[in-house]
């Protein structure tokens, strides 16, 4: 069978769900996401509130924030290189497995140390360090994984159901910890030491995995180089990656929702709980959407316009004093992330080599740890300064000012219409000639 004919005998609009090691690798993504976020929202939530309750001022325990921020994204920022490579180089399961293995260690440090009393902000830092080193190889090694499971025609498909398992466990995680820590503040690293442990379980029945072998160069720092080095050359990738570093970078809302439930809002740990869920319900609709009528026409343009919209309802965010609306301006936070997430992980994935996968993958992460850790970081600094609500407004003017720039650096973004590969790719990969024997 040809490379065409095996193409075009699949339905671009078949689900991947009737294959077996796409389904494992859904299971083990969202309860991995649940349980990470349930994480990272209790730390953020114990790191303010102990900092409050110490004597700081709201501005100074914003600072503690960003320091939570930067402890997370430093080890990202430094690994991220090396970790691409490694899942390149590696076995992709056995790097997701040892990468959750730890988290797991860490969810019940933590679940230990709050049970016990003897909960410091020292040990929350400490943990925060971990997760940075964790998500370094985690992200890569799972991003570089999913493509192998599913022929090529039908992985914008499989992006959306990844998206939708992965905003599904951001809409489940925040309010699993927040209404779990109402209950016991140990709770919520109990469940997801639980949740970590099925990720694993999951990830170890998928079966064998096709890959690519590297190609160039062969010394490990002439491979991370020779991905770096892709994603600089090709235009697309790169213009899609940093358009989502800049503007999430700038405008990091998320990372200042303890001082708006705790402060501004004044909901507590519960609304804290559904201000953190608020953005993934948006998101999952987004991708629910996708996977049933995936985005066919003016990808780049539409991509551009979702972070346009992401930057004007961060603003309307900042100025609200009103829960209600404070929420709605979440949900179109999370559903227009999730509509440019969608076509820039589709876009990046389809005009990717498999060889080079893992390390464009770790680019990528390093570019979204930036703009996640880094903003978080970024804005808790701002408010200490400023205070969280100017800090929220300002970073949603800086979305829509990225938007305009990158369309005229970038203008290959406001030209492409489709997810259509370069004529280069268009071959049978590893990943379809497995799927001929499922």
């Amino acid at each position: 069978m040809s490379s065409t004919e095996h193409t075009t005998a699949i339905d671009p609009d078949a689900s991947p769900l009737r294959i077996h090691n796409f389904r494992a690798y859904l299971v083990a993504r969202f309860a991995m996401v649940v349980g990470q976020y349930a994480m990272i929202l209790i730390i953020g939530w114990q790191t303010y509130t102990i900092a409050r309750e110490s004597g700081m001022d709201a501005f100074a325990a914003s600072g503690q924030l960003a320091l939570i921020g930067l402890l997370q994204f430093l080890p990202l920022f430094v690994l991220s290189p090396f970790s691409g490579l490694a899942a390149d180089r590696f076995n992709r399961k056995t790097v997701a497995r040892l990468t959750i293995l730890l988290q797991l260690v860490g969810a019940l440090i933590l679940a230990w140390l709050t049970f016990t009393g003897e909960l410091q902000l020292s040990s929350l830092f400490a943990v925060a360090v971990l997760l940075g080193v964790v998500r370094a190889f985690n992200g890569p090694a799972l991003s570089a994984l999913a493509p192998n499971l599913v022929p090529k025609p039908i992985l914008p498909n499989a992006i959306a159901l990844s998206s939708i398992a992965w905003q599904t466990g951001m809409i489940v995680g925040p309010a699993v910890g927040g209404y779990a820590y109402d209950q016991a503040p140990a709770l919520p690293y109990a469940i997801a030491s639980g949740l970590f442990l099925v990720a694993i379980v999951a990830i170890s029945t998928i079966g064998k995995v096709p890959r690519s072998p590297i190609t160039g160069a062969q010394r490990p720092i002439g491979q991370v180089i020779d991905g770096w080095r892709y994603v600089i050359r090709n235009k697309m990738v790169l213009g899609a990656i940093t358009l989502d570093l800049m503007a999430v970078f700038l405008a990091g809302a998320t990372a200042l929702f303890p001082p708006f439930a705790y402060d501004i809002l004044q909901v507590g740990e519960t609304g804290l709980a559904q201000l953190a869920a608020a953005p993934a319900v948006g998101a999952a609709i987004t991708a629910m959407w996708f996977s049933f009528r995936p985005l066919k026409t003016n990808v780049g343009p539409k991509m551009l316009w979702a972070v346009a919209v992401f930057g004007i309802a961060t603003i309307v965010f900042g100025v609200s004093r009103s829960m209600p609306l404070s929420l709605a301006m979440l949900v179109i936070v999370g559903a227009a992330d999730m509509f440019s997430v969608y076509i820039r992980q589709s876009l990046i994935q389809l005009h990717t080599p498999d060889d080079k996968r893992g390390r464009v993958s770790s680019a990528s992460l390093l570019t979204i740890s930036a703009s996640n850790e880094g903003g978080d970081a970024f804005s808790g600094f701002l408010a200490s300064v400023f205070g969280p609500a100017l800090a929220v407004v300002a970073g949603g003017i800086g979305a829509i000012v990225t938007v305009a720039l990158w369309a005229r650096i970038f203008p290959v973004l406001r030209t492409t219409r489709t997810f259509d590969p370069p004529q280069e790719l268009v071959e049978e990969t590893p990943e379809e000639k497995l799927q001929e024997r499922i």
